[in-house]
């Protein structure tokens, strides 16, 4: 019994420890399912967060691609409509053009439906002066067969030579007129050319003469110049090889020599010595000396500077050195290295306007009167001189040849030649250039009167203008007008070799016929 006692109480036990087991398991079971429904719904809020960042980038992705193909659209249709806008005025320009050839060919039509009509009616007056021509033929033919009892072809050979002389009278008419168009329109051309090269080159107007003579303070140095028995003088002299002239001219000292660079050499030596004091022998050998070393400085530094002004490379050096020697060179008291200056900048000029090279014309005209340099040194006219030393030293065939066709030089036909001619004429005849003596001014004159007084037929002829035109009066019944041309032609050359003129001469042939009559 009381076993069973205790069986049931551990039964009740036991039974009381399952439910409270059964409640313990579940509450543990609510607090875990409380656990995981908390942690749940934080999964979830995170989830949601994430999906909310995810729509929110998601989102703002959409939109930047939206602006992107809305940004793109845009741009293309902003090309598409600038296409279509240049499209639009090409089309436009275009009509334009297509408008004004049409109303080109148009007016072209009318001209030439009116040269058309013009051309069909003077046939038809060329017809009716042929027919008429005819006409006047025949009853001449007649009338010479009736008049003089003539045949046929005698009639007719009568006929012939008399239109022959028509014929010949209107075709010299017809060659004037074309030679006078023709000069016309060349002088016109030319003028307007030349006219432009020299208001496009502005020079100064000045005189650069290279004296002789060296000033003194005193006539007392010119004992001191000669020396002791002369051996001063002797001395200078021999190292300079000028010769000195003194003479009663007061604190003057003359220095004579062809050759300017030797001259000027002297001259600045001389002064030097005067202005030391110091004058024997040895001094004046050491003072030649070194004048003669600065003086070859100077002149290859003249060359250089002339040829970077202009703008010039590529020059052998012994040409730039010849060239700077022009510095020293005058003719008729115009510096030969200015006056070469210059006229590169004409015939460039002249060469441009003409279109031709401009940088070949530049080297012609640099160059023309390099033989100036040597032409005491070697034989032959400044041309032709040029022209050697031009070819010796490399320079292209076109320069030399124009420099050696000048002056009607080298038989060789150069444009280039031509324009250094009409450069050489324009730097020399403006006003200013160039000084002439009187004597000099005389004599060309006498000497293109005497050209024109040769000629058969030439009663007299007159320079008038300063020697720039002559005028010549000439027997009428000698001259026809062809005949007066050819003589005013020929004069012209005749003279333009045979007489060194500045510029040109206007030659002018007159022949007159006075028929005078008296009333009673």
């Amino acid at each position: 019994m009381e076993f069973a006692s205790y069986t049931g109480f551990e039964f009740i036990l036991g039974v009381g420890f399952l439910v409270l087991g059964f409640f313990f398991h579940a509450y543990i079971t609510k607090t875990n399912a409380i656990a995981a429904s908390k942690q749940a719904k934080a999964i979830l809020d995170e989830a949601q967060k994430e999906a909310e960042v995810v729509r929110r980038e998601a989102k703002v992705q959409a939109k930047d691609a939206i602006l992107r193909a809305r940004e793109n659209s845009e741009r293309e249709l902003s090309k598409q409509r600038t296409d279509i806008l240049d499209l639009e005025k090409r089309v436009v320009n275009r009509e334009k053009n297509l408008t004004s050839k049409l109303e080109m060919l148009n007016n072209k039509e009318l001209q030439l439906t009116g040269r058309m009509t013009e051309i069909s009616e003077q046939k038809d007056v060329l017809r009716a002066k042929e027919t008429e021509l005819n006409r006047l033929i025949h009853e001449e033919t007649l009338r010479i067969e009736d008049a003089a009892s003539l045949s046929r072809e005698e009639a007719r050979k009568i006929i012939m030579d008399r239109m022959k002389e028509e014929l010949k009278a209107e075709t010299d008419s017809l060659i004037r007129r074309s030679q006078k168009e023709a000069k016309e329109e060349a002088r016109k051309r030319a003028r307007e050319i030349v006219v432009t090269a020299i208001q496009r080159y502005s020079a100064e107007t000045v005189n650069d003469v290279t004296t002789s003579q060296v000033n003194l303070e005193s006539d007392d140095v010119k004992g001191r110049i000669i020396g002791k028995e002369g051996r001063n003088i002797k001395s200078f002299e021999a190292e300079t090889g000028v010769n000195v002239l003194i003479d009663e001219t007061p604190e003057v000292v003359v220095l004579s020599c062809y050759d300017p660079i030797r001259r000027e050499i002297a001259r600045v030596a001389l002064e030097r010595l005067i202005e030391d004091g110091r004058i024997h022998p040895a001094r004046i050998e050491e003072t030649v000396t070194k004048v003669k070393e600065e003086i070859d400085d100077t002149i290859r530094r003249a060359g250089e500077e002339a040829l970077f002004g202009l703008g010039i490379t590529g020059v052998a050096p012994e040409l730039v050195h010849i060239l700077g020697k022009l510095k020293f060179r005058t003719s008729y008291n115009q510096n030969v290295l200015d006056h070469s200056v210059e006229a590169a900048h004409l015939i460039a000029m002249m060469a441009a306007d003409l279109g031709l090279d401009p940088k070949t014309a530049k080297r012609c005209g640099i160059f023309h009167d390099i033989g100036k340099a040597l032409d005491h040194e070697m034989e032959g006219g400044h041309a032709e001189i040029g022209a050697k030393i031009l070819r010796k030293y490399g320079e292209e065939q076109l320069v030399w040849e124009a420099v050696g066709s000048q002056h009607e030089g080298l038989d060789v036909h150069s444009i280039y030649g031509v324009l250094c001619d009409a450069a050489d004429a324009l730097t020399a005849a403006r006003p200013g250039a160039r000084m002439e003596t009187t004597d000099i001014y005389i004599e060309r004159l006498e000497k293109i009167e005497q050209i024109c007084n040769q000629y058969a037929g030439v009663k007299s002829s007159y320079a008038v203008q300063a020697g720039r035109e002559i005028r010549i009066m000439v027997e009428p019944e000698k001259f026809n007008d062809h005949g007066a041309s050819l003589l005013a032609k020929n004069i012209a050359k005749q003279i333009g070799k045979e007489v060194k003129i500045p510029g040109t001469v206007r030659v002018t042939v007159i022949r007159e016929t006075r028929c005078v009559e008296y009333a009673k």
